[in-house]
């Protein structure tokens, strides 16, 4: 079986659309969330990656199966990554959310990763209100690593929007 590696806007709005349905907390990070940011569309993308109210993991897995995905990646308590032949991937993430609105991910060796309060945002797209990762944190999210292409795309789609507001 050939695997459906694009997500189209479409399946953007209707995995917006499931996440807003189930009430609970989540930004778009990844390159939706850079391009939310920008406020269109610059490339294509392989997937959707959500961070999430980890309370709330058991409630989005079984909504995201009844929908029809399926597990691909589970690296729990990390990332878990699902697939719907129509839809394409979704990269689910897991926060621990603070009182104080700061957030931590945990890592794949027992390390974890801090979020800022300040690094949840929104950003309009398509009309449309969405819950996301700021360019300060996408910016520190694409550092310590060698960039892949579309990495270096986003980046410099970010770096073209901040330059174009000042």
């Amino acid at each position: 079986m050939i695997k459906k590696e694009i997500t189209t806007k479409e399946n953007l709005v209707e995995v917006l659309d499931l996440l807003d349905n189930l009430k609970i907390k989540y930004w778009i990070d990844g390159g939706w969330g850079v391009d939310i940011l920008i406020g269109k569309q610059n490339r294509e993308h392989r997937d959707i990656d959500v961070d999430f109210d980890g309370e709330f993991t058991e409630t989005l897995l079984a909504a995201l199966q009844e929908k029809g995905y399926t597990i691909e990646t589970d690296w729990r308590p990390s990332r878990i990554e699902l697939y719907h032949p129509e839809l394409g991937y979704i990269d689910i993430h897991p926060l621990i959310i603070s009182e104080d609105g700061s957030a931590k991910q945990a890592g794949l060796n027992d390390d974890w990763y801090e979020f800022k309060a300040e690094w949840f945002s929104t950003a309009v797209f398509d009309d449309r209100v969405i819950p996301c990762i700021s360019a300060e944190a996408q910016k520190i999210f694409h550092s310590g690593y060698e960039l892949r292409e579309v990495d270096l795309i986003d980046m410099e789609n970010l770096n073209k929007q901040e330059k174009n507001t000042l």
